[in-house]
């Protein structure tokens, strides 16, 4: 009998092991299929980024342009133009110089291009995380300086997120320092516009390095990613950015014939589609703005004493450039910043969320009007600069 049940359960043991050997060679197949498709693209090839856009005259407030302004849309790389805010912030108030040393975390290191490829466990001036951030775009850069500022990417973003309160950007959410790809992470072009309108008047000095066309890094040239730096006549900075959700992001500041813009496309499908529909609307819009400031500045819904606009020099004037050409030198003047009522430096643990915003109606031209949400109480041109701004900026000779 024990015979007899020993060959009874024979089949049923090869028919159990038929089915192991199976359900692993299926599972090791469905793992090699998840390794394969992994890669894939997260929209697809026929993805298409919602497009926005507007245009601010800087001097008297007007919105001149806009199209989906107040659409949510992902910042990209513009994310950075905050990042640096509030490192300018830190650099004014004297807690950080450019010659600082700041520690290189693991975390820092291992973030994706575009990078400076900085190493772990060692340091990086601020000024150098300054030029990289700026023309690179370095992810790896942005950590660092949101780790020195804020003990940690998450803790910083809350403080971004805090400022971007401050200036009335009431649509802006940040939840890392560098831009790339997280969902939560939204703007709008009316908020992009206003924080590149605050960030050249709160800190004309150090917003000069938006102007540098390139920089030199261990050997190895970092070109800015503004191609109309350069270009076109007038620009000054800021910012592109750039993912797959986003599209081709463009803030940009323009100063020509005593008129000031700053302009935002965001969505674009190219850096040239980007780039030409950038050109245009400078083109159609830059004689549209006053030549006059009727319009005090908005700057973390503080006022000065109004004075001479003498914060800011003229734009830098370029030679035309070509792809194959190498960049040249800067001939603007330097700034020269004229005393002004000095303004209570804020802290980065503290806010004044009590301001609030009120609508402003603009013209729009032609034929139409639109709102524009700007804190109740505002800053004048001039911005103080303490001892160690006094010196001579580092910046690069030859872009």
């Amino acid at each position: 009998m024990a015979h007899l049940s020993r060959l009874h359960w024979l089949p049923v043991a090869g028919l159990l092991a038929t089915l192991t050997i199976t359900g692993v060679g299926w599972d090791q197949a469905q793992a090699r299929s998840s390794r394969a498709a992994s890669p894939r693209s997260i929209h697809g090839p026929s993805y298409r980024p919602p497009y926005a856009a507007i245009v601010l005259d800087d001097k008297s407030g007007q919105v001149l342009h806009e199209d989906h302004a107040d659409d949510p849309r992902h910042p990209a790389s513009l994310t950075k133009i905050m990042t640096l805010y509030l490192l300018f912030e830190q650099i004014e108030a004297g807690t950080l110089k450019l010659d600082t040393p700041l520690p290189i975390s693991t975390q820092a290191a291992i973030q994706n291009p575009t990078k400076m490829g900085l190493k772990a466990n060692q340091t990086v001036k601020v000024e150098d995380a300054i030029k990289g951030l700026v023309t690179k775009s370095a992810n790896d850069a942005a950590v660092v300086v949101a780790e020195a500022l804020g003990g940690s990417e998450e803790e910083f973003a809350k403080l971004m997120t805090l400022k971007a309160r401050m200036l009335g950007m009431s649509s802006t959410t940040y939840v890392n320092a560098s831009g790339l790809p997280a969902m939560e992470q939204i703007t709008t072009a009316r908020d992009q516009a206003l924080l590149g309108h605050a960030i050249q008047h709160r800190f004309p000095v150090y917003y000069q390095y938006f102007a540098t066309p390139s920089f030199l890094w261990r050997g190895a040239e970092m070109r800015n990613h503004n191609n109309l730096l350069g270009n076109v006549r007038g620009v000054d900075g800021i910012k592109t950015g750039y993912t797959e959700a986003s599209g081709y992001n463009l803030v940009c500041s323009v100063r020509r014939d005593d008129r000031h813009i700053v302009a935002v496309v965001l969505g674009g499908t190219s850096n040239a589609a980007r780039d030409t529909r950038m050109r245009q609307l400078i083109e159609a819009n830059i004689t549209l703005a006053s030549a006059q400031r009727t319009a005090p500045i908005v700057v973390e819904g503080k006022e000065l004493d109004s004075a001479p606009v003498t914060a800011m020099a003229p734009a830098p004037t370029f030679a035309p450039a070509s792809a194959h050409s190498k960049p040249t030198r800067l001939t603007g003047a330097k700034p020269q910043v004229q005393a002004a009522k000095p303004a209570a430096n804020p802290s980065l643990q503290a806010a004044d969320t009590k301001a609030a915003p009120r609508p402003v109606t603009r013209k729009v031209a032609p034929n139409k009007t639109s709102t524009i949400m700007v804190p109740e109480t505002i800053a004048a041109t001039a911005v103080r600069q303490s001892q160690h701004v006094e010196r001579r900026l580092n910046l690069p000779s030859s872009p």
